[in-house]
């Protein structure tokens, strides 16, 4: 499994990269795209035909979808690389609905995007194939349907575990559990006093979810631009002993 991050700056894009995207690829094919936020589709035009992918959402906040609307331009429109074919789209119950507004062309209407994606809707617990992966769902806890997302690769065994926006609450550890990589967001830094618990947590709370789910490797998503980042990594550090990273555009991890 390689993991490419498009993006992942906290709630927004920032001159040092693109809001949340990752990009996974196995050893057949095709990829799979999990989140979409704005900036997203020219990073990923930088390393492959963004036709060929499945795509994944935690949830549906705008900095975590934003570019899906031009994703489907490319998909039925462009004059060489349109779609070939359908491919998987997993989310909550009501993305079809919400996305589809979007890039409606009337107000009030609703685009159907059934002619370039098969939509599958998540479940808290059940496993989905998707491309090389088994994927779970774990409920977490933010203002909207949201979920982080557990990614198994069957022919490796290898684990990527993805926090998506949550507060801070059980499935955030057993989603996580001896994963190989837990990408983890920590949009309150290293001080979250003050701040509201059912929306996101800090670089500590990351941490400490990475020490009691027994995580070989932390890496601190999904921090804003006006974050102290050093001292977000600090604060994970207070809590967890093992490797911790700091992820940025473009960085690339071989699990």
């Amino acid at each position: 499994m390689k993991l490419t991050i498009l993006g992942c700056t906290g709630s927004l894009g920032a001159p040092k990269g693109p809001a949340s995207g990752y990009l996974l690829r196995g050893k057949r094919g095709p990829s799979v795209i999990m989140d979409f936020g704005p900036g997203t589709l020219a990073a990923l035009q930088q390393i492959q035909d963004p036709a060929d992918a499945h795509i994944m959402f935690s949830h549906l906040h705008a900095d975590h979808c934003l570019d899906f609307p031009s994703l489907m331009v490319w998909r039925r429109y462009h004059p060489a690389s349109a779609a070939p074919a359908r491919n998987l789209c997993c989310g909550p119950l009501d993305l079809p609905s919400r996305l589809g507004r979007i890039s409606a062309d009337i107000e009030g209407d609703v685009d159907d995007m059934s002619d370039s994606f098969a939509f599958v809707p998540w479940r808290h617990g059940e496993s989905e194939m998707v491309a090389d992966f088994r994927v779970t769902p774990y409920s977490v806890v933010h203002p909207i349907e949201a979920y982080g997302l557990r990614v198994e690769e069957p022919s490796t065994g290898r684990v990527l575990a993805y926090s998506g926006d949550t507060g801070w609450c059980d499935n955030l550890v057993e989603l996580a559990r001896d994963a190989d990589v837990f990408l983890c967001e920590a949009t309150w830094g290293d001080d979250p006093e003050g701040k509201p618990g059912d929306m996101h947590i800090s670089g500590q709370e990351a941490g400490r979810a990475a020490r009691l789910a027994g995580v070989r490797t932390l890496v601190l998503v999904h921090i804003p631009p006006w974050v102290d980042e050093a001292a977000t990594v600090d604060a994970a550090r207070s809590e967890f002993d093992g490797e911790i990273i700091l992820g940025y555009a473009g960085m690339e991890l071989d699990l």
